[in-house]
């Protein structure tokens, strides 16, 4: 009791707000987690909610796809809550180069939260690329958290890469990074999680492309002086990842269905989707979103080419997902929508 008030002390006005919204919102006891409780034991897949910080705008990040810097403590408190409610989170490649981190449980009241529910401290962070090409100096790599891989076969049936399109392909940035407790950036929107100093490495869809990495020898190496090339596949190290999952292809695309029932099989009941565009796009017309947590922050970014919450080719208004309002909540700055998707038919 003493150490509840004297947290309550030092807490602001927004601070305050925050707090009573997600003690109304415990893991599994609002309404969301009831209505979705109701369905999870239905169905042969992970109950799939993204959860995005955008701009007033719309957008996820500035023109040049930058780190996405604009959510506050708020923000990043409701996505920690959001990952704690989760089995697995989901994240493409693209937005894994772009932080360098992953968005982990630190609270010790989400920790025991966890705990008390069964599950382990942290959940399984998974890393969507059809590419199999990492590198392994990413922070992500030294984190204490379950790494998981969730790539494509070939059309053959063959387990492996499918193209190099290791840094691209995402459509924009996601949400990724630990906000700067213990030093670990602001989320990975930039500082220790923004990827510096690497050079093109094969242009925004590779890394490295087929030719491999430029690797500049030391003048008292034995090998000939300038530089050489290190082949790609000595960046192939599926051992830095605790499984691997092969998801069947569809038109030269990963087959959701098949991915996220393999997910099921492996014990994933809840699953975070934090970007990149294209993944939320592909998942959301493979109709395997089930409600959406959208974060609108108070700037304009603008621009044609920045990127938005969902990219690729778009809905046609008569196709286009309906979504049905479940909260509205404003702390501080910010404005918290809770979408549900809606799947009844409309005449």
């Amino acid at each position: 009791m003493v150490f509840s008030f004297l947290y309550f002390l030092n807490l602001n006005r927004d601070d305050l707000n925050l707090y009573f919204y997600l003690q109304s919102r415990p893991i599994r006891t609002g309404f969301s987690t009831q209505f979705s409780d109701k369905l999870i034991d239905t169905i042969d897949r992970p109950y799939t909610t993204v959860i995005l910080a955008i701009s007033a705008d719309g957008k996820i990040a500035d023109a040049a796809r930058s780190p996405a810097r604009f959510g506050s403590a708020n923000d990043k408190a409701h996505l920690e809550q959001q990952v704690a409610d989760s089995d697995a989170v989901l994240f493409g490649n693209g937005t894994l180069q772009a932080y360098g981190t992953t968005m982990r449980v630190i609270s010790p009241e989400l920790l025991k939260q966890r705990e008390l529910h069964g599950k382990p401290p942290q959940p399984a962070q998974i890393v969507c690329s059809r590419s199999s090409k990492f590198d392994p100096n990413l922070r992500f790599f030294q984190q204490p958290v379950p790494r998981w891989l969730l790539t494509a076969e070939g059309e053959d049936g063959e387990r492996g890469r499918l193209g190099e399109r290791g840094r691209g392909g995402e459509g924009g940035r996601g949400r990724l990074g630990e906000g700067e407790r213990e030093g670990e950036g602001e989320r990975g929107r930039g500082g220790e999680g923004e990827i510096g100093g690497e050079g093109e490495r094969g242009g925004e869809g590779e890394i490295g492309g087929e030719g491999g990495f430029a690797i500049e020898t030391p003048s008292n190496s034995p090998l000939p002086s300038s530089s050489f090339l290190l082949p790609s596949s000595f960046f192939l190290l599926p051992s830095i990842f605790d499984r691997t999952i092969y998801a069947k292809t569809a038109g030269g695309e990963i087959d959701w269905i098949d991915g996220f029932q393999q997910l099921a099989s492996l014990g994933i009941k809840r699953l975070a989707i934090l970007g990149g565009g294209k993944l939320v796009a592909s998942v959301l017309a493979a109709g395997l979103v089930d409600e959406l947590w959208l974060t609108v922050c108070p700037l304009i970014l603008g621009g044609a080419d920045a990127p938005t919450p969902v990219e690729g080719k778009g809905f046609l208004a008569d196709l286009a997902l309906k979504l049905e309002l479940l909260a509205v909540k404003q702390v501080g700055q910010e404005v918290f929508l809770h979408y549900k998707v809606d799947r009844s038919p409309h005449v």
